[in-house]
């Protein structure tokens, strides 16, 4: 994984997303008990923002780079919606299940990004960013999952 092959922006953006991860999922633990419970709802509520807007950047790779009309177009457009078809109702659901629906679309669009499919049309740059940051959000799913299950 090399991340200084990435543009500095994107790689200083990417990382600064991070903070409210790792701020919130701290804060499940650490923070008082009546801040844990905001601190979860916060950390939720970003996932799911951010695993929407992952889906975002699929749709505008499609409307960008692929031919309108054509498979694989249509493909990334439909795989595009799943992020926010995960995310929004996880809000809704117990925030242990929320989380575990919440790991479940970043894994999977991790795994898009990774197929022969998802890649086409993304810089190579994006791979090994893409890797660190997801590395670092399931860790963080993982403490605040951990959290909810009563450890």
């Amino acid at each position: 994984m090399r991340l200084n092959a990435a543009p500095r922006l994107p790689w200083m953006l990417g990382l600064a997303g991070l903070i409210p991860f790792v701020a919130t999922a701290a804060a499940t633990w650490l923070a008082p008990i009546a801040w844990q419970v905001v601190a979860i709802r916060a950390f939720l509520g970003y996932a799911a923002v951010i695993l929407s807007f992952l889906g975002g950047v699929q749709w505008g790779v499609a409307m960008c780079r692929e031919r309108p009309g054509e498979t694989p177009f249509r493909a990334r457009m439909l795989l595009a919606m799943v992020p926010s078809l995960l995310a929004w109702p996880a809000l809704l659901l117990h925030p242990l299940t929320g989380a575990w629906v919440l790991v479940a679309g970043f894994v999977l669009v991790r795994f898009h990004e990774c197929s022969r499919d998802g890649r086409t049309q993304l810089p190579d740059w994006y791979q090994s960013l893409r890797t660190l940051l997801t590395l670092v959000v399931l860790a963080c799913h993982g403490l605040v999952i951990w959290r909810l299950a009563g450890a």
